[in-house]
């Protein structure tokens, strides 16, 4: 018989946010009146905007015709698209030849841990988003799960204490660093002295940092950096995956991307462009064409000024959260509201509760979902992340939920 991949033997007890949607079936089975409103996962609820829906509109529509029609394109991308990431996003930091488009970061991210393969060491801001984790035990990059997270994995508490930036000193050389910001589930958003220390760390240590930058159009402080790239250094040390799932609405669409400098080499001196590349067109074959011409239409001036106002109507809706969380009730509890105003994340500790239990608190009493903090890793227990992802008036009766709650 074929052996499993011991990689499955060895992930913790399921994955996060089926467990989250597990409990809310369980819950509206026994409740099945009640109105559940969710503040939990991180999956855009507005409609995708005109400009950009009707460019994917005209080009599906095209398809239906012989001079519109098209099959498979380059598995990197359209070279429009891929032109127009590298001005728009990059611009005079990187070429359109490192751009590599995908469906999504999630997606990029589990064919980074392919690239890079099973004997690479690994380092993760904790809490973080699982898939850093998950992803690299199923290739085998880590063992088996305990109490304190994976054997083979060096957890970086990212805190309170010290502002959400880790030790980097932890970290041993040579890893491959997972690094987010702003940062999903905390919110926080590195400073550019902080990530310089990140950077130099990283070159200094022959460490490659995989910064996932998925939120980077919620950063409205134009004194934080939007990109890994903006740090001097960081084009020979860092891979950068991006996505239009929060930038545009794309959560279903799915479209996202990677950069990979042409500077970044391995231990050896070879490539690791040319490696990557061999990756996309082996194990890939190219985001869909309708997304990629919501993607363009995302980045013109019309798109680009829709999109602004979409990330702003989820900000917005965090402000609301966050006068909520912390009123009177929640700050007599001890309750502590960590939000900068640059994410779509509200990150809310509860001392003295198991997550998971104030989890189960606030779906029961106020029918609310959240995010267990715990599920991010060791530093987020007693943790929950609150999402701004949802339809105003939704948003709205949550927290007039909230705001009765007994603690």
């Amino acid at each position: 018989m074929v052996e499993r991949n011991s990689g499955f033997a060895n992930l913790a007890q399921g994955y996060l946010f089926p467990e989250v949607a597990k409990r809310r079936r369980e819950y509206q089975a026994k409740h099945p009146d009640a109105k559940i409103i969710s503040l939990g996962v991180g999956n855009t609820t507005e409609p995708l905007t005109p400009h950009i829906a009707g460019a994917m509109a005209s080009y599906a529509k095209a398809l239906g015709t012989a001079k519109g029609y098209s099959g498979y394109g380059d598995e990197q991308g359209m070279t429009e698209l891929r032109e127009k990431i590298a001005s728009v996003v990059y611009p005079k930091m990187v070429s359109a030849d490192e751009v590599f488009i995908s469906d999504g970061a999630k997606c990029d991210i589990a064919r980074i841990q392919t690239l890079f393969g099973s004997k690479v060491k690994i380092a993760v801001q904790d809490p973080a988003y699982p898939v850093y984790v998950d992803g690299s035990v199923i290739v085998g990059a880590a063992g088996a799960s305990s109490k304190s997270g994976h054997r083979g994995v060096t957890y970086l508490p990212c805190t309170a204490e010290n502002n959400f930036f880790p030790d980097l000193t932890k970290i041993k050389p040579n890893s491959l660093i997972y690094f987010c910001s702003p940062n999903n589930p905390t919110g926080a958003t590195s400073t550019r002295a902080e990530l310089k220390k990140l950077v130099d760390f990283a070159r200094k240590n022959g460490c490659i940092i995989i910064f996932d930058s998925a939120y980077y159009s919620f950063i409205r402080n134009k004194n934080l950096p939007r990109t890994i790239y903006e740090i001097p250094g960081a084009r020979k040390c860092a891979i950068e995956i991006n996505s239009f799932s929060k930038l545009a609405g794309f959560t279903g669409v799915r479209l996202g991307w990677s950069v990979v400098p042409s500077d970044l080499k391995f231990a050896d001196g070879s490539s690791v462009k040319q490696d990557w590349n061999r990756v996309m067109t082996t194990l890939f074959n190219g985001a869909s064409n309708i997304a990629q011409a919501g993607g363009l239409a995302a980045l013109d001036k019309e798109g680009q000024k829709e999109t602004k106002a979409l990330v702003d109507f989820y900000l917005e809706n965090a402000k609301i959260m966050q006068k909520t969380l912390t009123g009177k009730n929640f700050a007599n509890a001890g309750v502590k509201v960590y939000y900068t105003g640059d994410s779509p994340y509200l990150w809310v500790k509860f001392p003295g509760w198991k997550s998971w239990d104030i989890f189960d608190k606030i779906l029961d009493e106020c029918r609310v979902v959240t995010t267990p903090g715990s599920g991010f890793g060791p530093s987020g227990e007693s943790y929950l992340r609150f999402s701004s992802f949802g339809h105003r008036k939704d948003v709205e009766e949550a927290c007039r939920r909230l705001s009765k709650l007994v603690l």
